[in-house]
């Protein structure tokens, strides 16, 4: 049995467990005696992660040996990491717009939401995004409901978010630059990380090779054992997916099996909306990026297709199960190496970037979160606003750490800028993990998509 047809079948149990614990009220002893592996398994890949991305970047420098091709190959894949953001964001405004997802509610219901939120503008002072104020209609006068209170948890989170967005625009090149590299490899701030090892390895191609080669064959021999370190702890992938899946889920419904048909009621044309725009990124975007490259080695769009999604599947299925694409890199690393055929030159350089600035699965669910969190409360965004929608998501896309729900801290960045209530991320909380092992799925499609296509254009690629 292939590797990814047992992480499936891990899956499937993991939800069948979920579902049969939540009838005989065994959620406590799947979060108790389960639960804990799943974790075991993310520590562990996390802990490759970050020693694998030095030693392959400095590795990978070193076998490149020009800076000026590194320039190149840098410029060609953050030039294709924006342009499918863009990309992605467009979807996503798309889908929000045509199926209005906060609509399928009812009308009492959305006017009582919008009475609330002009009490919050109120107390906030501010003035109403579209110029009108239903409260000042005769027939919604003395219905303004009280303000609930935000938890201390979700203040917390509004206010780094805002913190995070009054820093400046050039805040994130200040974040690049680690003042401490023990400190970067503690906190696993990748950027950092990525930031040292290509300064290091470009010192050491403008070193004369007599004086590298020992340090040379180190670098590369240590991305070797973590890369077998990979795949000592993916032998036991399937059941750690089944405890990641369980966990998960059980976590949402409890003991109360009925939980789950509730979120789908509420949440249903939501959440469709944000995997129809997934599902198009996935199934048509990336393999059509990528037969774009490759189609003058006689590859129909067909065989792009499937030879795209067969070789990146078990990176494809960790990353719905960790929702982390941290936590998935060193498998994609070892999928894009050896099934996708991509230069080791180019994946160990183009896919620990994509893995932190990359994306497009996020930023296509911020889209549409905000529009349907707009809609639940009665207001249509007008084109500006739509347009700030699009260049806070893709900066915010790009900051977003390559961890488990870092999406819904950058969603009250973009919430913000277009004047909406940033606690309306509260309201998306239950179905917020689902959706984030969704679009971790796509991200990581597109770093594998970007790798392939930048190794065709330098004329590495060996497929």
């Amino acid at each position: 049995m292939k590797l990814h047809t047992k992480i499936i079948l891990g899956m499937v149990l993991g939800i069948v467990w979920a579902v049969a614990s939540s009838y005989w009220g065994g959620s406590q002893f799947t979060q108790d005696w389960i639960a804990p592996f799943g974790t075991i398994f993310i520590n562990a890949l996390k802990l490759i992660a970050i020693p694998l991305v030095l030693f392959s970047l400095i590795d990978g420098v070193g076998q490149l040996g020009d800076p000026k091709a590194l320039g190149r190959i840098g410029g060609k894949a953050l030039g294709l990491y924006i342009g499918t953001t863009l990309i992605a964001i467009l979807i996503g405004l798309m889908l929000g717009n045509v199926v209005r997802p906060g609509t399928f509610v009812s009308e009492d219901q959305i006017v009582e939401n919008r009475l609330g939120f002009e009490t919050w503008l109120q107390s906030e002072g501010k003035a109403s995004p579209d110029g009108q104020w239903l409260s000042e209609d005769p027939a919604y006068a003395g219905r303004m409901p009280a303000m609930e209170a935000t938890s201390d948890d979700l203040g917390d989170k509004i206010a780094s978010a805002r913190a995070e967005s009054n820093r400046g625009p050039l805040a994130f090149l200040v974040d690049i630059v680690p003042s401490n590299i023990f400190l970067a490899f503690n906190n696993s701030l990748m950027l950092q990380v990525i930031f040292f090892g290509l300064f290091f390895g470009i010192a050491v191609v403008m070193l004369p090779k007599t004086q590298t080669e020992t340090l040379r064959a180190f670098m590369s021999q240590s991305a070797q054992i973590f890369i077998k370190m990979v795949e000592i702890v993916m032998l036991g992938a399937p059941f750690f997916v089944f405890a990641l899946m369980a966990s998960t889920l059980t976590q949402l419904a409890g003991d109360d099996p009925s939980r789950f048909g509730d979120l789908l009621s509420s949440f249903g044309i939501y959440m469709l909306t944000v995997v129809a725009g997934l599902l198009l990124m996935a199934l048509v975007v990336y393999p059509t990026l990528v037969w774009w490259f490759i189609r003058k080695k006689g590859y129909s769009w067909v065989r792009t297709f499937r030879f795209l999604h067969q070789n990146i599947r078990p990176a494809q299925l960790l990353a719905f199960s960790t929702s982390s694409s941290a936590a998935t890199l060193p498998v994609t690393m070892d999928c894009v190496h050896d099934d996708l055929k991509v230069n080791e030159e180019i994946s160990q350089f183009t896919l620990p970037i994509g893995a932190t600035v990359n994306m497009d699965g996020t930023s296509l669910y911020q889209a549409v979160a905000v529009l349907f969190l707009a809609q639940l409360h009665g207001l249509d965004l007008s084109l500006a606003q739509e347009m700030t929608i699009i260049v806070t998501a893709v900066f915010a896309s790009i900051g977003a750490a390559a961890i488990p729900s870092a999406g819904l801290i950058m969603l009250i960045m973009v919430l913000d800028a277009v004047g909406l209530n940033p606690a309306w991320i509260a309201i998306i909380f239950p179905v917020d993990r689902i959706l984030d092992m969704c679009r971790t799925v796509i991200n990581v499609t597109g770093d594998a998509s970007v790798a392939v296509a930048v190794s065709e254009s330098e004329g590495q690629w060996g497929g």
